[in-house]
């Protein structure tokens, strides 16, 4: 039974859409994904659409135990389940493709009176479709030992979708359809939690698919595993495959346990646990996106139309919300102890080149924040020191600002302003205004500017064991007991 949309947005119909919806609003965030869309014609065009930017998500899943039994052939009832669950969502996946492309319009109701709030360009639309494949897993599991989780294996080749070996799929290469299945669909949107990471992830794939004649890997969480550890110093991105273009290679096979292996890593368990504190960037983004759907957001945010401070924020990927989630909380510790009437800003430099946030605290008496214009105030002086960091760093074409009352003096409660500058045309009367306006305020320019230069990696490497005491119960031959696995006498001792 199908429920009923809540403020013209579906929860998803079956147990796995809904935990597909679920997994999307985290990493789409509540305004950019949308369960159980709708064509012109009435029928459902997927199980779930989130858009972004110019980047299209099309996600299909489909449920279908996958019976087993001595009295039933296991090509035969592979070939079946194949079918049903793979092979004609494919097809619908492409045909979901052909009709966004095409500029019919998309509804939120099967009477076709809630149109989709997002605009997709279809000329530079980026669409991936992916289909989440539910039912086979625990039969895959007991057909090989080997296999570790029981993962759907995957081949991007060029093929015409026939039959296959049990548990092996065969997708065209040159039209590139994404397999995930009940194991791993948890795994890769729970580690690629933004559209960035996920984006980008996707991207690689179907260009490595492109490039090679195959790309084989035996379970979706195994390619992801290796994507994460194979990073390219000189692109400055994760690849697939070899990171020098000029090998002679025409095919790519990603083994079993890929994945299982760098999870216990000492490396990824620390990442993890650092990452923690990025989640303060999602929860201020979801806090926002609510309040935008409740009316009461403050600032000069049109979020539907990608015009807002919120937009840009979405665009960060996991490692750099954990840097920037650490810088303004940092601050708010920071914020002085003196005064009734207190300011501070800080400004944070995005993963996106040439964007910038300008974070500002204000502390004031209660009366004065009483007053029905406090807010409206708060916002024109977050202006402010958004032109002055333009003026000061000109290379900006966009500023960020996002105010706030200083925490330490708020109570608990607190309401968030954001603002978007766009700023690549900067006139010389622009400059001069925000530069007489900031006469009063100082920003960016008082003596007390303290700067600091960080470096953010995605991934954290545990902090390293204290120098061991050097005794002879320790041969020089053996492991070092720092831990880096090199012998004793070409590690610590040689420090």
């Amino acid at each position: 039974m199908r429920r009923e949309p809540v403020n013209g947005k579906s929860a998803g119909v079956t147990e796995t859409e809904r935990m597909l919806a679920d997994f999307c609003e985290r990493s789409f965030l509540k305004l950019w994904s949308y369960p159980n869309p709708f064509k012109d014609d009435g029928h459902e065009l997927c199980d779930l659409l989130a858009v972004f930017d110019n980047h299209v998500f099309i996600f299909f899943d489909r449920e279908n135990e996958l019976p087993e039994g001595p009295d039933k052939d296991p090509k035969v009832v592979w070939d079946r389940w194949k079918r049903n669950v793979i092979d004609r969502q494919v097809k619908t996946a492409h045909g979901a493709e052909r009709y966004i492309r095409s500029g019919r319009p998309i509804f939120m109701d099967a009477k076709r009176t809630a149109p989709f709030p997002l605009h997709i360009d279809a000329r530079k639309a980026v669409i991936h479709k992916i289909i989440v494949a539910h039912g086979a897993k625990e039969a895959c599991e007991r057909a090989s030992p080997d296999n570790v989780y029981g993962s759907l294996a995957i081949a991007y080749t060029e093929t015409d979708g026939g039959p296959s070996q049990p548990f092996h799929i065969e997708i065209d290469r040159r039209k590139p359809v994404h397999i995930l299945d009940s194991h791993n669909m948890p795994i890769v949107l729970g580690e690629l939690d933004t559209v960035s990471d996920l984006s980008t992830y996707l991207d690689e794939k179907v260009r490595a698919a492109s490039a090679f004649d195959h790309l084989t890997y035996c379970g979706e969480e195994d390619l992801l595993g290796h994507y994460l550890l194979n990073y390219d110093e000189v692109k400055k991105r994760h690849v697939i495959g070899p990171k020098n273009e000029n090998e002679a290679v025409n095919g790519i096979m990603i083994g079993e346990g890929e994945w299982h292996d760098f999870i216990q890593t000492d490396l990824y368990k620390n990442t993890k646990t650092v990452d923690r504190v990025s989640y303060f960037w999602d929860e201020l983004i979801q806090r926002t996106c609510q309040n935008s759907l409740d009316g009461t957001l403050g600032g000069n945010s049109n979020i539907f139309r990608g015009e807002s401070a919120i937009y840009e924020m979405v665009k960060e990927p996991r490692f750099m919300r954990r840097g920037l989630a650490e810088k303004m909380l940092t601050a708010a510790q920071r914020f002085p102890d003196t005064g009734q009437f207190a300011r501070q800003v800080t400004f944070l430099p995005s993963y996106q080149p040439n964007v910038a946030y300008v974070l500002l605290q204000l502390r004031a008496p209660d009366a004065y924040r009483a007053e029905p214009d406090y807010r409206e105030k708060r916002t024109g002086l977050l202006e402010i020191a958004c032109g002055a960091a333009k003026n000061k760093f000109p290379n900006l074409v966009k500023v960020v600002g996002i105010g706030i009352d200083a925490p330490k003096f708020s109570g608990g409660k607190n309401a968030e302003d954001f603002i978007l500058m766009p700023c690549e045309t900067w006139t010389e009367e622009m400059r001069s205004y925000y530069e007489e306006q900031n006469k009063h305020w100082n920003f960016f320019g008082t003596p007390n500017l303290r700067q600091h230069n960080d470096r953010v990696n995605q991934f954290v490497p545990p902090p390293r064991p204290s120098k061991p005491a050097r005794s002879g119960k320790i041969d020089r031959n053996d492991r070092c007991p720092c831990g880096s696995g090199l012998k004793y006498k070409r590690c610590c001792l040689e420090r």
